[in-house]
């Protein structure tokens, strides 16, 4: 990416816009959360405070693992990332992948765990609507949250009620509407690294309608030396009002591209981390370095998505009905290192969504039921990558994908508790069309001895990607809840979990190098018959889960504690070989799952504030014949975020954040090479100078730390391989945001 046509393209935007702040975990929202997927959640146009009470006392009355969080009034980055809106949400883990962009591996429970890039694990939802495809895939970077009031957080089976069919759980960012962001609001900032934002909304509220319109445009040159993103997002919608039932449009557009910097040898995060692998270097006779060749191949990801929508309910006394319907097209390509090619994928998905409630004495409904269905087809064309230029083609599929989740569950009184039981049934297609008619696939390859010099073009047999594959399953589930006294509340549940493989996990290329295209592992051989993809017969995910909670306040403190224990089984691996190329997925046999995700809030003294993220993890496999009780790759075991606020005077607010990852994290199954720990200090302050404007200045790693934000996820590790995802280094930004 060019950083000149960058530069001048931001320069053209509208030079004014406000640093939407990275989001305080709160569960007193102060707006009107109206594309909650909260149960019993409704939209609304008027009552705004008194419906936001209600949206987080149904949270705070949820026998589940759940967070919500109210950025209504947020602070900091005009285009704040995940990491900055989600470190403070216990049990969520969001690692740097791409040095510095905003194209993270996120994990819930570890589910997604090792499926980075090719995401899966979470439903990621846009007002109450999903961004997934239809088989259950994401791509991470379409989501802005700093286009969200609100940010929903459901873990494991808290899901269950709005169609998830992960074990990770579900992430809604709901966008305001012009009821609760009326007139024009608008922010911008810049920092290091070339980074550069500017975003705005502006709103109109009317009697029996309202409108917002939106938008946000972020972009990066990166902290390593080719490393740039690029982020252009539009959206907004329509409230209509009409007698009983509101009606809520919606539309957004997202551009995303971005360079894929790739992974790094231990040696040189600790001595140039703002560099690019060039691949393995051949000594005496051994490649040494093992790794893409970043510079030569040029990965990179363009992906566009628009997704539009419509939402009704009706509220008729204590019966609450909601329909909602979206349709969405992704343009996906992703230019991968010379091991897998380029990867294009172009379609459509449409998801209806249909929800029942009845309204008790308590929060939480009495009784709910719904439905949730999402189909899609989508045409994925391969080619393979010749020095970041598409090369010969080499794959042609029709891919299908249908997901379908009706669940029914009820919150009865029983005695001083509410006995929670409910039911989920699940069901998915995935099948592949394979559209190659030639009798053989084109191989290429570059001389490991001199990786610029192409070695001549070879032809592997044409096997058929072909496949048809239908996965079922039910997933009940019962908790106990008990409020003992104002303002606690503690449940325990057991519930089973179902996640079908996506396409990603399905369909795959294999026999890479890093110097030669997939069908050919030995580049000098163009010849040699070798397998160009896989696609294994792989089984559904399932799980069971037991989980303790307990949310309370106690004067000034405010607590949300959970204890989870989860048995697997085919828990779904996307792996990878030494060098890096992908390997097939495979279902592993039995691994087991405990944490401990735990939040702390509370005001110290008068002008003093903190808040504690605590997250545990423990994924292990169990008894596996090769790995024994060995832990899974990628997962730290501590991840731990300690912030406080201080406001010295009315208007000025000083912020410090510590991040802390202690202990080794493992980046092999095989548990022979790790990950150290590090930490990171955060610094920032905002002045508030009138009731409409404010300025904000932050640095964040204030000690230039120089670490590994996260890893590859292999299978069997050495000494010496690119493996390691380094974090950005020290870096400031300087921000306003305005209201008018």
């Amino acid at each position: 990416m060019d950083a000149d046509d960058k530069t001048k393209r931001f320069a053209r935007m509208i030079p004014a816009l406000t640093g939407l702040a990275a989001a305080g975990l709160s569960l007193q929202a102060g707006a009107a959360l109206a594309q909650s997927a909260a149960p019993g959640a409704v939209i609304v146009l008027d009552e705004i405070e008194i419906r936001a009470d209600t949206t987080a006392r149904r949270f705070e009355a949820t026998p589940g693992a759940v967070t919500l969080i109210d950025r209504s009034e947020a602070m900091g980055e005009a285009a704040p990332t995940l990491a900055d809106s989600l470190s403070e949400v216990p049990g969520v883990v969001v690692q740097e992948f791409f040095g510095g962009n905003d194209q993270p591996r996120i994990q819930i429970r570890g589910s997604g765990l090792q499926q980075n890039p090719a995401e899966r694990g979470l439903l990621i939802l846009q007002d109450g609507m999903p961004v997934n495809r239809a088989d259950g895939s994401y791509v991470v970077g379409l989501a802005a949250p700093g286009q969200a009031e609100s940010i929903e957080v459901f873990r494991g089976a808290a899901a269950n009620r709005i169609g998830a069919n992960v074990l990770g759980g579900a992430i809604n960012f709901a966008s305001p509407s012009g009821a609760t962001a009326p007139g024009m609001r608008l922010s911008f900032g810049g920092g290091s690294f070339g980074r550069g934002e500017v975003a705005g909304s502006y709103g109109i509220d009317g009697e029996r309608a309202d409108v917002l319109l939106r938008f946000e445009h972020a972009q990066k040159d990166g902290y390593r030396d080719y490393n740039g993103s690029r982020r252009s997002a539009i959206g907004g919608n329509v409230t209509l009002q009409t007698g009983e039932a509101v009606t809520r449009l919606f539309f957004s557009h997202t551009d995303l591209e971005f360079d894929v910097a790739g992974p790094l040898t231990w040696d040189a995060i600790q001595n140039d981390p703002e560099s690019n692998h060039a691949g393995p270097v051949i000594v005496g006779g051994n490649a040494v370095g093992p790794g893409p060749n970043v510079l030569r191949d040029q990965p990179r990801r363009d992906t566009r998505q628009t997704l539009a929508g419509a939402r009704t309910t009706l509220e008729r006394g204590e019966n609450i009905y909601d329909f909602g319907l979206s349709l969405s097209r992704t343009d996906d390509s992703f230019a991968f290192p010379i091991s897998a090619g380029f990867r294009d994928t172009e379609g459509s998905d449409a998801t209806l969504t249909a929800r029942y409630s009845r309204l008790g004495e308590g929060e939480l409904p009495l009784f709910e039921t719904g439905l949730t269905w999402s189909f899609g087809k989508a045409d994925r064309d391969y080619d393979h990558n010749l020095g970041g230029a598409r090369g010969p083609a080499f794959g042609r599929n029709r891919l299908t994908a249908d997901t379908l989740s009706i669940f029914a569950g009820a919150n009865l009184p029983w005695g001083g508790f509410t006995l929670s039981p409910s039911i989920a049934f699940n069901h998915a297609s995935r099948e592949s069309e394979d559209r190659w008619t030639a009798a053989t696939r084109p191989t290429v390859a570059y001389s490991p001895m001199n990786p610029g010099m192409r070695l001549p073009d070879g032809a592997v047999p044409a096997t058929s990607t072909s496949y048809d594959r239908s996965y079922s399953g039910f997933t009940p589930a019962l908790a106990l809840s008990w409020a003992p006294a104002e303002g606690q509340f503690a449940w325990i549940s057991l519930a089973r979990g179902f996640e079908p493989p996506t396409h990603d996990d399905l369909l795959g290329t294999v026999g890479g190098t890093p110097n030669s295209g997939p069908g050919r592992p030995n580049p000098a051989d163009p010849a040699a018959p070798a397998a160009m993809f896989a696609t294994p017969d792989l089984e559904a995910q399932t799980s069971t889960t037991l989980e303790l909670g307990w949310r309370g306040t106690w004067q000034r403190l405010s607590w949300d504690a959970t204890v989870y224990h989860a048995r697997l089984k085919n828990e779904l691996l996307s792996l990878r070989d030494v060098t890096g190329a992908t390997l097939a997925s495979v279902n592993a046999g039995r691994t087991r799952h405990s944490g401990v995700e735990l939040g702390l809030s509370g005001e110290l003294t008068e002008t003093l504030s903190g808040r504690l993220a605590w997250t545990w993890q423990d994924f292990r496999f169990d008894d596996d014949p090769l790995r024994g009780d060995n832990r899974i790759a990628g997962a730290p075991r501590n991840v731990v975020t300690l912030a406080l606020d201080w406001r010295p005077v009315e208007r000025l607010t000083l912020r410090g954040k510590l991040h802390w990852v202690p202990g080794k994290t493992p980046v092999d199954n095989m548990n022979t090479v790790f990950n150290d720990s590090y930490a990171l200090v955060d610094l920032g302050a905002e002045y508030a100078l009138t009731e409409n404007a404010a300025v904000h200045v932050e640095v964040t790693n204030l000690t230039d730390e120089r670490y590994a934000a996260s890893t590859l996820v292999l299978d069997q590790a050495v000494a010496g391989q690119a493996a390691f995802i380094p974090g950005e280094g020290r870096a400031f930004y300087l921000g306003t945001r305005l209201r008018f």
